[in-house]
């Protein structure tokens, strides 16, 4: 079997990190001899099979030029470059696929020093992965000489100029985690909408904060008007229900005083929980209602296809690259609302938190998405591609 090395930054507890580690066991499993080749090793990293090699290639504190100037920041970059290489040297893979950012153009760069065919993987929105400036130059001299490039999806695909770099990309379904693959549940779904991801500014969890919030103050406000209107006696048993209802964001990360402020401000403290990083998601969010994803980009994103498998109603923003409407026809699977919409989120999240038949049916043809995206339907494509470089392959 062909020997494959991945290379990424770490196995921090994160989207790609979690398709790497699915992709790396599930190519061991069919006879690949893989090495994966990581820069660090960070705290409350993902498990790996103890049968996967891992090198680590950063530098050490003794390798490192000691000092912050621009000579020294130079050196330290020549040093990590030059260790990548001698990794290359001694593992000698057939193939190296590579994940995010700079560490594709370093890939594709030390690995043409050895004739290894290099595959990048670009996983969110380019725009931002290559933002303007020294890493887009330095990635459009580098692509070419790509032996392949991954997208997510065909808008993250279509940024890449042709003539050179857009005829090597391919769009490759992103792999479910397997323990999202539990049955989803049957009976009676919880009022409780949740979320999962990063707590930070691109996540935009301010605004699913401020739309529950407005939600149940406005449902509110509507009960107290309508039990005190002499035209409207006994109007008040048609109001939705919202008691009992809450949001709970699952995750970490540099919002977290910020949103915790949010909350207490608008004095949803009983209502609205951050969760924090918990470790079987799965299980934290199965018996919920609907899922809320309000990013301002997104790739294909994990935690969206997770809560549909599971059979969650979901709610995301028609956000670049395309992601979540590559998954959910709105209206039927799901809801697309757009970026920073949060009237459309409010009145969206009140009709499904108003109708538990309609958000029920809503999650339960959103469990279509198993059929594309799980790891027995997924995986074998990533693989028929590596092995379709490697055919091509000169040698």
């Amino acid at each position: 079997m062909p020997k494959i090395a991945i290379y990424c930054s770490s196995l921090s507890r994160g989207g790609t990190e979690r398709v790497i580690v699915n992709l790396s066991e599930y190519l061991k499993r069919e006879g690949w001899d893989i090495v994966l080749v990581t820069i660090y090793r960070k705290q409350n990293e993902y498990p790996l099979r103890s049968d996967i090699r891992r090198v680590l290639s950063d530098i050490t504190p003794e390798e490192t030029c000691s000092g912050s100037g621009p000579l020294q920041r130079v050196v330290n970059f020549e040093r990590r470059r030059r260790k990548l290489c001698g990794i290359w040297k001694t593992e000698r893979p057939d193939l190296i696929v590579s994940f995010l950012g700079k560490n594709n153009m370093m890939a594709i760069e030390t690995g043409r020093k050895f004739g290894i065919p290099v595959i990048a993987a670009v996983r969110g929105d380019p725009e931002l992965e290559y933002p303007d400036g020294a890493q887009r130059s330095w990635m459009l001299r580098t692509f070419p000489f790509a032996a392949g490039i991954i997208c997510t999806t065909e808008d993250c695909a279509s940024f890449f100029p042709v003539g050179g770099i857009k005829e090597k990309t391919k769009v490759l379904p992103n792999p479910l985690n397997p323990a999202f693959l539990i049955p989803p549940y049957e009976g009676k779904r919880e009022k409780r909408a949740v979320a999962v991801g990063r707590l930070d500014g691109n996540k935009n969890q301010s605004m699913m904060i401020r739309a529950f919030a407005g939600v149940l103050a406005d449902a509110a406000k509507d009960s107290k008007e309508k039990k005190h209107s002499r035209h409207n006696a006994g109007i008040g048993q048609f109001i939705p229900d919202f008691d009992g209802w809450t949001l709970h964001i699952y995750g970490d990360g540099p919002d977290r005083e910020k949103l915790e402020g949010e909350i207490h401000s608008l004095g949803m403290d009983g209502r609205i929980f951050l969760e924090g990083a918990v470790s079987n998601v799965a299980e934290a969010i199965s018996r919920a209602s609907i899922f809320l994803l309000t990013s301002d980009t997104e790739g294909l994103p994990n935690s969206l296809l997770e809560a549909m498998s599971l059979g969650l109603a979901p709610i995301s923003t028609d956000c670049p690259v395309g992601g979540p409407r590559m998954v959910i026809r709105s209206g039927e699977n799901g809801l697309l609302i757009p970026v920073g919409g949060i009237e459309t989120l409010k009145s969206d999240l009140k009709r499904l938190m108003a109708d538990p038949e309609y958000s029920a049916a809503m999650g339960k043809r959103a469990e279509g998405v198993r059929e594309v995206y799980a790891p027995d339907k997924a995986l074998p494509q990533w693989e028929a591609y590596f092995r379709e470089i490697l055919n091509h392959e000169p040698g």
